[in-house]
């Protein structure tokens, strides 16, 4: 190429460039030795690993427990996004092409040990496992969980995930293909929705059965009347699209166990990602589910995306955490960036607002 055709090319790209700045800050911050870590190992280990262990310990500082002292048997299901941290900064400072064989770089690293590690860090000795589904994993882990508890597995259960990455500053190139947004906003079922925002997070909840949590004198922020699993399998217009299909019978199965009809909710936390196709199918989904009722503007309609980002396998159960501060509350914190309604929603018939 030219080289005046490079320079417009840098310049037309520089135009696109969006300091979306969604980053954990202070994230080199661990104390080690509380989980009895030498400090030569935490700089090796993934910093999900390392964030999302001290929040799992955070989590059960606020449920009022220490997991040594627990008269109960504690499950961990957790998930992690891809490991950054091992490419950008562990691998290139290794002096050797044997890192492979290294049994340490691989357990202080590989997500497929995020859950054993904190599990091995807390003493927790129930059902230990790693959920990993993508975006769904937090969400999964929660599900898998709650059935962990029913079917006395553990008594208590750590679920969540983290999607922590190297940067200290967060920002993205706009791309015509993709699904980042045009404008640096996520807006979740605007009609100017462009797309989303990739941005980190860590999420962990506290779980028990109910009877028990009442019997112990639990501070409960929320219930979990039911929930339900499912995937699209090949009904899917594309692997990263969802199927309209899908969504609603697992929806519809969620309602069902929870032993709920759609017009008793007055709330619903979406993926809501503010892509265009996605919020699109998520409406059509929630549109027949809620078909059925003549009531107009019953049920509102939010994504913490909007306001955070989508913090990829940690989205689900960051959105749970909001959901179950809302009720406590006895507040709808707003999504922000949203102005006008998606067209999927008409207004004037809409059981959603």
């Amino acid at each position: 190429c030219e080289q005046g055709s490079d320079a417009k090319q840098i310049e037309k790209k520089r135009d696109y460039y969006f300091h979306a700045d969604t980053c954990i800050k202070k994230k080199k911050e661990f104390d080690a030795s509380f989980f009895d870590i030498s400090s030569a190992d935490a700089k090796r280990m993934d910093p999900q690993q390392r964030c999302f262990m001290e929040c799992a310990w955070e989590a059960m500082e606020n449920a009022g427990y220490i997991p040594q002292q627990y008269d109960g048997i504690i499950g961990l299901y957790a998930g992690a996004y891809a490991n950054t941290y091992l490419y950008y900064n562990v691998l290139p400072s290794m002096h050797d092409d044997n890192f492979l064989n290294s049994i340490e770089i691989l357990v202080l690293n590989e997500k497929d040990h995020i859950a054993t590690q904190t599990a091995y860090r807390m003493n927790l000795t129930g059902p230990v496992v790693n959920i990993q589904s993508s975006c769904s994993s937090s969400l999964a882990a929660v599900h898998l969980a709650c059935q962990g508890l029913l079917d006395y597995s553990c008594d208590m259960a750590i679920a969540g995930a983290a999607t922590v990455g190297v940067s200290e500053s967060g920002g993205y190139l706009y791309q015509d293909i993709g699904l980042l947004s045009k404008d640096g906003h996520v807006r979740p079922f605007d009609k100017d929705a462009t797309g989303t925002i990739y941005s980190e997070g860590i999420g962990v909840v506290i779980l028990k059965r109910l009877e028990e949590a009442i019997e112990d004198n639990d501070h409960i922020y929320a219930l979990i009347r039911g929930s339900a699993i499912n995937n699209d399998g090949k009904e899917r217009i594309g692997y990263t699209a969802p199927s309209i299909k899908g969504q609603v019978q697992v929806i519809r199965r969620a309602q069902l166990i929870a032993e709920i009809e759609p017009d008793t909710i007055s709330y619903i936390e979406a993926h809501g990602t503010g892509t265009p196709l996605g919020d699109r199918i998520e409406l059509e989904a929630l549109r027949q589910v809620f078909g059925n009722t003549n009531q107009v503007a019953i049920c509102a309609l939010g994504s913490i995306k909007a306001n955070i980002g989508h913090t990829g396998p940690a989205s689900g159960v960051i959105g749970l955490i909001k959901t179950a501060l809302a009720l406590e509350k006895q507040i709808l914190p707003p999504s922000i960036n949203y102005v006008h309604a998606n067209d999927a929603i008409d207004t004037f018939s809409s059981p959603l607002y």
